[in-house]
């Protein structure tokens, strides 16, 4: 379906003229939020709700213009990249501190239903399209692009998700932060006339798994469950529509996938047993966030998107959400910041492999903080992902908290066989120790009482390659101070 961006359409000008309407009132309306204007944030400080004080947050809004532009960026097979983040990919758009960003993203398991998920969609279509003669996107991942070397396919599916990007943020330089706010995210509907007001993500219970090799009768197998959420925002949930199991998919240019190893290999049905018979009954609350958000790393020129690290990425918190706030050190210029991955819902620890991988819409206010505006702040410090909501701080923990640089030139193999619960939460216990002594005033002894009875530790993830653990403190506990 043309959305004013395909010039063919025989209704292109009433098309793109709809669609600059639409970007215009949802523009209006976002620079009319009292939480996007300027003095917003350092209105948020002063509450004592934000890890930006009042004075960084002056210090920061006046470096930024004094209006806020809106930007747009849709996802398709020019504004994506897959499979990998990279300091030398050339921005999208480029914004300045302050600028509101909405940003399509597409599930990398669409081709899982190519019917639900693509079919219709110009966009997604661009994206997934592959004959026997082209891919719309042909690099899958950062390992190599030479058809004499790569197996699966060019990338080889070392990273797997489609990110759109990356945005320039103009002034960011390595030792900066970079806040992230995260105005709206909403449900890609499917853009198929039979599905009106739905859209549906892909569940693969992988091979990546963590219950893979703990199976019942020692029965390995991948099921993928297609689930259905209402586009329109009237339902909160999400139902199963039906599963199968994975057989083996020869891709357009012949190659088998024996398992699910290769990105956006279209699922042919034809080959496939479906149950309808699914979790009957079962309505899931829905919480649509980002599942991979991050900025570009410095170490390396092509990063896997799988592993997360001190830059962000595939961080795999339900919570990163609407509502949510992230913060990341810059590492490179421009800070690079890319989106994807997106799900619909996840549970903590992602056990199975995956959540429900969802096309999302995400509208995002870009923060640039100075390395040189940061001292005696909470954020002097901050050498990982960060997220803030209203009531909470939670801090992420990783295996490696730079694995890119702690396991040295072989780190985006090495990664995969050395990561553990125990690491990662021996990481985010440092990461909370630090976190409370320095933003909070505590002794270490203070710090290790209160995270004891007063800190919420999870597992953020175990599929990633370098495994995550995030600790949660409730900003109430420190309501009695002043």
């Amino acid at each position: 379906m043309c959305r004013g961006d395909d010039v063919h359409c025989p209704e292109f000008h009433l098309h793109h003229r709809m669609f600059k309407e639409d970007l215009d009132i949802e523009r209006r309306h976002f620079l009319k939020s009292s939480f996007v204007a300027t003095g917003g944030a350092a209105a948020l400080a002063a509450g004592g709700l934000s890890l930006v004080t009042p004075a960084l947050a002056q210090a920061s809004a006046s470096k930024a213009p004094a209006q806020p532009t809106y930007h747009y960026l849709p996802a398709n097979s020019d504004t994506v990249h897959w499979g990998y983040f990279s300091k030398t990919l050339k921005p999208q758009v480029e914004l300045d501190s302050g600028d509101i960003v909405t940003i399509e993203t597409l599930t990398h398991h669409a081709g899982d239903d190519l019917e639900r998920m693509v079919e219709g969609d110009d966009g997604a279509e661009s994206v997934y399209l592959w004959t026997k003669d082209k891919k719309g996107v042909e690099r899958r991942g950062a390992g190599p692009t030479d058809p004499a070397v790569y197996k699966k396919g060019s990338g080889e599916g070392m990273g797997v998700h489609i990110l759109t990007g990356p945005v320039y943020v103009r002034g960011a330089e390595p030792g900066d932060i970079l806040e992230v706010r995260i105005l709206d995210c909403k449900p890609r509907p499917s853009a198929n006339p039979a599905y009106q007001g739905k859209s549906f993500g892909s569940n693969a219970a992988a091979n990546w798994g963590f219950h893979y090799n703990d199976m019942l009768e020692g029965k390995k197998r991948e099921v993928i469950t297609i689930y259905e959420v209402d586009a329109t925002g009237a339902k909160s949930w999400a139902e199963a529509v039906y599963s199968f199991p994975w057989v083996p998919q020869t891709d357009p240019y012949g190659v088998v996938h024996e398992t699910i190893d290769y990105p956006g290999v279209p699922v042919d049905h034809s080959k496939t047993t479906r149950n309808t018979d699914v979790l009957k009954g079962v309505r899931l609350p829905i919480r649509p966030h980002f599942g991979t958000l991050g900025l570009a790393p410095a170490e390396a020129d092509f990063v896997d998107t799988v592993p997360p690290s001190y830059t962000g990425g595939n961080v795999d918190n339900w919570r990163i959400g609407k509502g949510a706030t992230m913060y990341y050190p810059v590492s490179v210029e421009g800070a690079l910041l890319s989106v994807g991955d997106p799900h619909a819902s996840q549970g903590d620890s992602e056990l199975c492999g995956t959540a429900i991988e969802c096309s999302l819409t995400g509208t995002f206010q870009l923060i640039l903080h100075k390395k040189a505006d940061l001292a005696g702040t909470p954020l002097e410090e901050l050498d990982y992902p960060m997220l803030e909501t209203k009531d909470e701080w939670l801090v992420h923990g990783f295996s490696y908290a730079n694995y890119l640089a702690e396991l040295g030139p072989e780190a985006q193999s090495a990664i995969y066989s050395n990561s553990s619960v125990d690491k990662a939460l021996r990481d985010v216990f440092r990461k909370i120790r630090h976190f409370l002594m320095t933003t909070k005033g505590l002794t270490e002894d203070e710090a290790i009482s209160l995270m004891s009875i007063g800190v919420d530790f999870g597992v953020t993830q175990v599929v990633d390659g370098n495994w995550g653990c995030h600790a949660i403190v409730k900003k109430d506990i420190f309501a009695g101070r002043a």
